[in-house]
């Protein structure tokens, strides 16, 4: 490697260097995924919430099942709490709760929209709140009940679209909280929007909010916004058994993928990017063009002969005698022509003595050969003996091919 290639290394070495003493000094990014997790100590999770929620009731329960299915298979009273960005029961189920409410339990669920079966059935309608002069995306929230009200709103600042409940049943529907755009300190909510509400439906009571926030660790543990969570839970019986469900919840309860051990952990994460890095630059340096060697071609073979010699075989092993000798006959016959010049059409004593003499062959052994080629000619069969007689004497005589050896 030349001296500009060792810089080039040196300087790519640093660069990662310098980007990983960077990353590693800089502060953890805030995750603001909406998640309500209760196991979530990120800004939307409902860690706080659901420690808080320990501590004023003995008897809570996490369940990560569908309602319809947990239900059906246990007996249970008390209250079922839902709270996420999105909540979509679906027909079977919504019945199967609101079927369990009216005999005496009770429902809470907060989440930014519902379903609109849900809605029809307690004659609501909801709606988003215009935030076209809500530059800041400030909100300010506060409950109605003046035991439970605070001379304060309390502050929401995070962006999100709001709704509240524009329509509402006035002889069943109590309005428990209210919701509307920041209006300075000290500033009155009355007469603001709808966002909590609270309806009996059978013997039980359905408590519905558009502000899941509520429980997320971001708004509780800001300024005193708990008091507005506690003001919240007051309207539960802690004294019975509570439900909470995260079966519908945003973000899972367990990871299941083994990169979130790498990305997590910033050293871990860091390793990986590292090795990453160092194979992309192997792949770019190992990856030029290299001369390759020119491979060796081997000239075609001529395997006339061993050709010849398999098809022999395969005559001779198969008994074929009579078909061997037949190919030997025509192949002799046509040497013969070729080379000796001599026209095989007619067999008699001219052609023997005419062929004899020019093949340095004696007129015996001449007339020996070609009274075997007769007998065999005559024959339907013949045996490996006479076969290889016939092949000796033509070997034999090619052997004293006067022609042949001058062309040797």
């Amino acid at each position: 490697m030349n001296k500009k290639g060792k810089i080039y290394i040196i300087l790519i070495a640093f660069t990662l260097l310098a980007i990983v003493v960077l990353e590693m000094n800089k502060p953890k990014a805030i995750n603001w995924f909406p998640s309500y997790a209760t196991h979530h100590k990120i800004p939307f999770g409902s860690y706080v919430y659901n420690e808080q929620l320990k501590r004023i009731s003995k008897d809570v329960k996490t369940i990560d099942r569908p309602p319809f299915e947990y239900l059906k298979t246990n007996n249970i009273n008390g209250t079922y709490v839902f709270f996420n960005g999105g909540i979509a029961f679906g027909e079977d189920e919504l019945n199967s709760l609101l079927n369990w409410v009216s005999k005496g339990n009770t429902l809470v669920v907060s989440a930014v929209n519902f379903e609109e079966q849900l809605l029809d059935t307690l004659n609501l309608d909801t709606k988003t709140i215009n935030t076209i002069e809500n530059f800041n995306n400030e909100y300010q929230v506060n409950l109605v009940n003046p035991e439970l009200k605070n001379t304060k709103s309390y502050k929401y600042d995070r962006p999100y679209t709001f709704h509240y409940f524009n329509k509402i049943d006035t002889l069943k529907t109590s309005v428990i909280g209210l919701i509307d755009t920041y209006r300075g300190e000290n500033k009155p909510i009355e007469d603001s929007l709808i966002n909590s509400i609270k309806q009996p439906f059978g013997k039980g009571e359905i408590f519905l909010s558009t502000f899941p926030q509520a429980y997320s660790n971001y708004f509780m543990l800001q300024s005193k916004n708990q008091n507005y969570t506690a003001g919240l839970l007051s309207y539960i019986d802690t004294t019975k058994p509570i439900f909470i469900d995260t079966y519908y919840k945003s973000g899972k309860t367990f990871y299941t993928s083994p990169m979130y051990l790498f990305l997590n952990t910033p050293s871990l994460k860091w390793a990986y990017y590292i090795i990453l890095i160092g194979v992309l630059i192997y792949i770019i340096f190992e990856g030029k063009r290299k001369q390759r060697a020119i491979p060796i071609v081997k000239p075609l073979q001529n395997q006339t002969v061993d050709f010849t010699r398999t098809i022999a075989n395969m005559y001779y092993e198969n008994g074929k005698h009579k078909d061997i000798s037949e190919h030997k006959i025509h192949h002799f016959l046509e040497y013969i022509r070729n080379t000796l010049h001599l026209l095989t059409a007619e067999i008699n004593a001219d052609f023997i003595q005419n062929l004899s003499a020019r093949s340095n062959n004696t007129i015996e052994d001449t007339k020996t050969l070609f009274g075997l080629i007769q007998s065999i000619n005559q024959k339907t069969e013949i045996n490996s003996t006479e076969l290889e007689r016939l092949n000796t004497l033509i070997e034999q005589f090619k052997s004293n091919n006067q022609w042949k050896k001058k062309t040797t």
